[in-house]
């Protein structure tokens, strides 16, 4: 069976699911373009407000397929490096996307898996599925983001041990932490992000947009310029028509309809 990314539409949310059940959902260069291009379809619909990510059957991802990176060890390192600035374009791809992204993880979140998971802005995770950071346990460091994204998430010492010794974590573990953002019930982690995506589509999209930029500049600005740029983000959609429907919706006591 060939490795792919599979995408469909649940409604107002699409769909990305990673397919390569033979291999534990393993990624490869062309799942890394075809979620670039997915993405990039997807901002400019105004039928899409939300994307959930997830793998086919019973896990997410396990990460880089390890013949590809053995028979990458023949080649020159220029191989490998293109391999993963493709993987680097989709997980920018996915920070800088103005729409909120929530991973789905049922089973195994392993190695690059687990960065991808980590670059969603939020994590649905089932009981049971088990999360690590496998790259030291193969003589490797990490990619995708990992270290980027548990040294900001985590404590230095807890992402540290996460990250040096490839300790398998449990999904409730990691929502005690703050990583995942909900525990599902095994089976349960596609549906439940579709309906947290149901809650978010139902929201004014580009004030959605707006608390992704300002978190994901939070942590590399300084105060006054967050100051400065949540003040101009606030005022900009006070402006929009969604605001005045919002705000009307709330004194009419009535469900709002955010275009």
């Amino acid at each position: 069976m060939t490795a792919s990314l599979k995408s469909h539409s649940h409604g107002q949310t699409m769909v990305l699911t990673i397919s390569n059940p033979e291999h534990r959902n393993a990624l490869g260069p062309d799942m890394y373009a075809a979620g670039v291009e997915a993405l990039n379809i997807a901002e400019s619909s105004p039928e899409v407000r939300s994307v959930v990510i997830t793998g086919e059957g019973g896990n997410f991802c396990a990460g880089g397929n390890l013949q590809r990176l053995l028979a990458n060890r023949q080649q020159a390192p220029e191989v490998q490096a293109q391999s993963i600035e493709g993987l680097h374009n989709w997980i920018e791809t996915i920070r800088a996307f103005p729409k909120p992204v929530v991973a789905a993880v049922e089973g195994a979140c392993a190695g690059a898996g687990f960065s991808l998971a980590l670059a969603c802005d939020l994590i649905v995770a089932a009981q049971g599925s088990v999360f690590v950071m496998a790259y030291a346990n193969v003589g490797l460091s990490p990619d995708g983001g990992a270290t980027w994204s548990l040294m900001r998430a985590l404590p230095r010492a807890t992402a540290l041990q996460l990250l040096l010794c490839g300790d398998r974590v449990g999904a409730e573990r990691l929502q005690q932490l703050g990583v995942v953002s909900q525990v599902s019930s095994t089976g349960e982690s596609l549906a439940d992000a579709l309906s947290l995506c149901e809650r978010l589509n139902a929201r004014a999209p580009n004030a959605l947009a707006s608390i992704k930029e300002l978190a994901n500049d939070a942590a590399t600005v300084a105060l006054h310029a967050q100051l400065d740029a949540e003040r101009d983000h606030f005022v900009r959609n006070l402006h929009h028509a969604n605001a005045g429907e919002g705000i009307a919706a709330f004194m009419e006591k009535r469900p709002a309809n955010y275009r």
